[in-house]
């Protein structure tokens, strides 16, 4: 069994963009440091990043992707929505409607909207 000494666990990414920033850095191969001086940023900034205590920009982002010899690019996504799972779940929530009881709404105590609207209309 391998015992990693507790200063040199890493913490998992805390958001989105923190782990994006990590990869570009891990994958790169470059320190925090270099990567921020690369990008032209201060190392601070670079490190609040993949902390997850500030999100980057897109252009940031582009930018450390830059620096890391990396290109961002935004692709198309394929839909999770598995349709026939979702048209079965739909059913059985239609089927669960239509297995309530029915109660019919008591007559309004209140005049109906049009009625109103008509009465005001009149001068």
């Amino acid at each position: 069994m391998n015992v990693v000494p507790y200063n040199r666990r890493r913490a998992l990414p805390s958001t989105p963009s923190a782990a994006l920033v990590d990869e570009i850095r891990a994958s790169s191969g470059l320190s925090q440091a270099e990567l921020a001086r690369r990008a032209g940023l201060p190392r601070s900034v670079v490190n609040a990043y993949v902390k997850g205590n500030r999100e980057p920009g897109a252009d940031t982002l582009a930018r450390l992707a830059a620096a890391g010899g990396l290109e961002l690019g935004l692709l198309s996504r394929v839909p999770r929505v598995d349709n026939e799972r979702a048209g079965r779940i739909l059913v059985q929530v239609l089927e669960l409607a239509e297995a309530l009881p029915f109660r019919p709404r008591p007559e309004l105590d209140y005049p109906r909207l049009t009625d109103r609207l008509a009465t005001k209309a009149r001068p």
